[in-house]
C-alpha cells in the first residue's frame, strides 16, 4: 500500500511539472503590449500569422490549463 501512495504522489509530481511547463509556455507565447516570446526575441511583436483574434483561444487554453494546475496543486497537498 505505501508503494502504489509513493507511485501516485511521483506520478502526480511528474504531471504537475509538465502542466507548470506547459503553462509557462502559454504564458511566453501569448501577445502582449510588449509582443510576448516573438517580441522578446527580436520579431514582429504586432504580426500574428492567424489573424487579430488569435489570442482569444490561446487565452482560454490558458485559464485551462491554470485551472488544471491549481487542483493538481490541492490534490498533492491533500496527498501529503
Amino acid at each position: 500500500m505505501l508503494l502504489a501512495a509513493g507511485f501516485w504522489s511521483a506520478l502526480l509530481n511528474l504531471l504537475i511539472l509538465l502542466v507548470s511547463l506547459f503553462l509557462i509556455l502559454l504564458v511566453l507565447i501569448q501577445r502582449g503590449r510588449g509582443g510576448g516570446l516573438i517580441g522578446a526575441l527580436g520579431g514582429a511583436g504586432g504580426y500574428s500569422p492567424f489573424g487579430s483574434r488569435a489570442g482569444e483561444p490561446i487565452t482560454r487554453l490558458t485559464i485551462a490549463v491554470a485551472l488544471v494546475w491549481i487542483i493538481l496543486i490541492i490534490i498533492q497537498i491533500k496527498l501529503l
